[in-house]
């Protein structure tokens, strides 16, 4: 039986294995909260990072990353706030938000994928 949950899982601990091969220091994954949650929290060169990881079997229903739309965006955007609270990490330690594309077996970053939206 198909399980979304479990499939998820797996491709997460892809992009995790993916993410520590380029020097990425896992804090945190599947950070949730009333708000949102994140799958991957990370520091790399100084930043903060908040990843969001998006697999697709196939192209047939879009890319991966085009699931990251302007909704999934504010969602990151006030859990990653609340991580930031909830952590006492000061506000000035530069933060981005990367997104991992999996579609098929191919794995792509994209760094500083979006802004945060309030």
């Amino acid at each position: 039986m198909y399980n979304k949950r479990s499939v998820g899982a797996r491709y997460e601990q892809t992009a995790v294995d993916y993410l520590k091969e380029r020097g990425y220091k896992i804090l945190e994954q599947n950070f949730s909260c009333r708000t949102g949650e994140i799958d991957i929290i990370a520091m790399e060169n100084g930043y903060l990072v908040f990843i969001e990881v998006k697999y697709r079997k196939n192209a047939a229903k879009g890319f991966p990353q085009e699931a990251v739309d302007l909704h999934k965006i504010r969602k990151i955007t006030y859990t990653a706030g609340y991580y930031m609270l909830k952590k006492h990490i000061p506000p000035d330690l530069p933060c981005r938000f990367d997104v991992v594309n999996i579609l098929d077996r191919h794995i792509s970053l994209i760094q500083n994928a979006f802004e945060a939206i309030f």
